[in-house]
């Protein structure tokens, strides 16, 4: 029988801006991967949406499972904790506010 997981490390690239640090680290977003994750193994990569501020994007984010204590199921009391680890080549897109984001020259 599975059974929750107490606690669940995941690790987001260092090139992750401060303000998209923010919001994966707030309750809302912490809440949003408690219910839409039903388990967690190390080495999981989940795509995420993550706000990037006024105008929206198209802005996913591989959060990778690290460490993973107690079951392997979410639960509602499952603790989540960040890590940095290494660059990706991760670029945040304003893909709203212009065609092709800021890497357009």
């Amino acid at each position: 029988m599975n059974q929750y997981a107490s606690r669940v490390v995941l690790s987001y690239p260092a090139d992750l801006s401060d303000w998209s640090r923010d919001q994966v680290a707030t309750s809302h977003f912490k809440a949003w991967l408690r219910r839409t994750r039903e388990t967690a193994a190390v080495g999981d990569i989940w795509e995420e949406f993550v706000d990037v501020g006024c105008c929206g994007s198209t802005f996913d984010v591989p959060l990778r499972v690290e460490e993973v204590e107690g079951g392997d199921e979410m639960g509602p009391d499952t603790d989540i904790e960040y890590t940095v680890r290494e660059q990706c080549g991760l670029e945040g897109g304003w893909k709203v506010q212009s065609q092709a984001g800021p890497a357009t020259e």
